[in-house]
């Protein structure tokens, strides 16, 4: 149970149910209602705005986008989706380094879906193929910031075209707001409790900026944008 007085300007050292361990039943519950409150607070916006600018419909290349941390796979399929209907040719990789979520999305996907599921630990990952994309959403809260650098450096490193994170704000109300919402809603347990934790442990701005200065980023080098509703997301565009 989370405090009634929460100072926002720090970020929470709490954990999370679904980090913890649990029976493949249990986190597919956890998973699916993570995925409504995704689709009914517009949580894969930010990511299709992005790819939206990238012009991929005009490449000469089929680009090959990771999402990290793929969990359910919920928003890679929204990606596939948005690919179709767009007549972009992708390649698709899902990585998470649960295997019961990495089986759980691709037991969720239809049967015309080409996404490639992977287990393992992203700082030990030998993709088969270049990468083009790199993104991650829900993700990066689940880290301490020395391995948010490394994972900043990594797909600076490993990222040809660019990347892009999608998490959460940390902000009062909105934390508030979930809690109250996931409650009357009657979402997974798992769900009413990480999800006002989920907003104690995002970032401000003023994090990113520190994280992405550690990993040897320069000012210029990213974009910080926040979305509605209680979106922060950081964008990469390398050079072409």
């Amino acid at each position: 149970m989370l405090p009634d007085v929460l100072d926002f300007r720090f970020r929470a050292e709490l954990t999370e149910r679904m980090d913890e361990d649990c029976s493949r039943d249990e986190l597919r519950g956890c998973l699916r209602d993570l995925a409504r409150l995704n689709r009914w607070f517009l949580g894969y916006r930010p990511v299709l705005h992005w790819l939206d600018s990238l012009g991929l419909a005009s490449s000469t290349r089929q680009p090959h986008i990771l999402d990290v941390g793929s969990g359910y796979g919920d928003g890679l399929r929204r990606v596939e989706r948005w690919a179709n209907a767009h007549g972009v040719a992708v390649e698709l990789t899902g990585l998470d380094l649960s295997t019961d979520a990495t089986a759980l999305a691709a037991e969720a996907c239809p049967a015309a879906s080409r996404i490639e599921w992977v287990s393992g630990d992203i700082f030990a990952y030998t993709p088969r193929k270049p990468i083009d994309i790199v993104l991650s959403s829900l993700f990066t809260h689940h880290l301490v910031e020395a391995d948010i650098v490394r994972f900043l450096q990594w797909m600076e490193e490993n990222a040809e075209v660019g990347w892009f994170i999608n998490d959460l704000s940390r902000s009062a109300i909105p934390c508030h707001l979930i809690n109250a919402f996931a409650k009357v809603a009657r979402l997974h347990p798992f769900v009413q409790n990480d999800a006002p934790v989920s907003f104690r442990r995002s970032f401000l701005p003023g994090d990113w900026r520190r994280m992405c200065a550690a990993a040897g980023l320069g000012e210029s080098d990213f974009v910080i944008r926040g979305f509605t509703p209680a979106r922060l997301c950081i964008a990469r565009r390398k050079p072409q």
